[in-house]
């Protein structure tokens, strides 16, 4: 049982999501749909709250306790997880959808996948008055102009092999369900599609990897992040072995990973500011995700590992080791 506040998560937002569920558990064992009340609805209203009901998944929770921006166990945790992702977007791929309404702490695509990203920034903001008004002491424009714009001139040559797809948005170790405690194991169920939306395969890719293959949550404290290659490879080793992706993938795929971040950390931000009232948290969301994540890819480490995305986007093996 999962309960929203009604202005985060209205009925009719949920139903989005939940309509996903229920096309997804009729393609594979890995996602189970929500339970519907008397009158079909699957989420319900109590007062200020929403309700959903959801049965229990199946397996083990080997990651209740990890964080996001965490690696995985094991390789063949990496490995199974990209096998699982594959398996949910092979799934996905018939059904059809469009885009949610804006609702708080949703994942899309807008700006990643926009033809005009400085139109598509300000028509972000113009629905979001408390964080479009927030930003407006920061002049936003120009910082955007120089941070997410260059990346993003990158993606232009790849972005037509790009298909919409509904995508799950959170994929991480936490959000899997496991088969048994070993180093071997297999993902036994996926949960908590709460940050669902059309965005693309490579997109959910991308998504993946930030969430796991880059410890984050060690940026500002340490000189060098660790980034865990190994798992990178392991990840999209086992994707490939279910979907293999084509060339113009690979490389979007390489292009994609500095702005995959963007629009979610502005998600956030608004959600601090709107939800909550914490203009300290937003600030942490604009400086510390949105920019700070943009300026790690600057940095020679940053480099280093869009050289090695790069490499292997040209057929290259992916490097095996972690970077210093």
């Amino acid at each position: 049982m999962k309960r929203h506040a009604r202005f985060v998560r209205s009925q009719s937002a949920l139903e989005e999501e939940h309509r996903l569920l229920h096309h997804l558990a009729q393609k594979t064992s890995l996602v189970r749909a929500p339970f519907a009340a008397r009158d079909g609805h699957t989420a319900i209203i109590l007062g200020d709250w929403t309700y959903e009901a959801h049965p229990c998944a199946s397996g083990l929770d080997l990651y209740e306790d990890a964080l996001s921006w965490t690696p995985y166990f094991s390789l063949e945790h990496a490995r199974a997880a990209g096998k699982a992702l594959a398996e949910v977007h092979a799934a996905a791929a018939c059904f059809v959808a469009s885009t949610r309404a804006v609702s708080p702490l949703v994942s899309s695509s807008s700006l990643v996948a926009a033809t005009d990203p400085m139109g598509a920034f300000r028509a972000f903001l113009a629905v979001r008055p408390r964080l479009e008004a927030w930003l407006a002491k920061k002049n936003p424009i120009p910082i955007f102009e120089r941070m997410f714009l260059p990346w993003h001139a990158r993606l232009a040559p790849y972005r037509a092999a790009l298909a919409p797809l509904w995508t799950h948005n959170d994929w991480h170790g936490s959000n899997l369900m496991w088969r048994d405690d070993s180093a071997a194991a297999q993902v036994s169920a996926v949960i908590d599609f709460g940050l669902a939306d059309v965005t693309c395969a490579v997109h959910d890719l991308a998504t993946a990897i930030e969430r796991s293959g880059i410890e984050w949550l060690c940026l500002g404290s340490q000189k060098n992040i660790p980034v865990h290659l190994n798992q990178i490879a392991a990840l999209l080793d086992g994707y490939q072995q279910r979907l293999p992706l084509t060339p113009m993938q690979r490389h979007a795929l390489a292009a994609m990973l500095p702005i995959v971040h963007c629009e979610f950390a502005l998600s956030e931000a608004d959600y601090f500011l709107s939800v909550l009232g914490d203009e300290q948290r937003a600030r942490i969301a604009w400086e510390g995700y949105f920019l700070a994540h943009l300026r790690w890819f600057e940095s020679t480490a940053g480099r280093a590992l869009l050289n090695f995305f790069d490499r292997w986007a040209g057929d290259e093996p992916m490097p095996q080791k972690a970077l210093p």
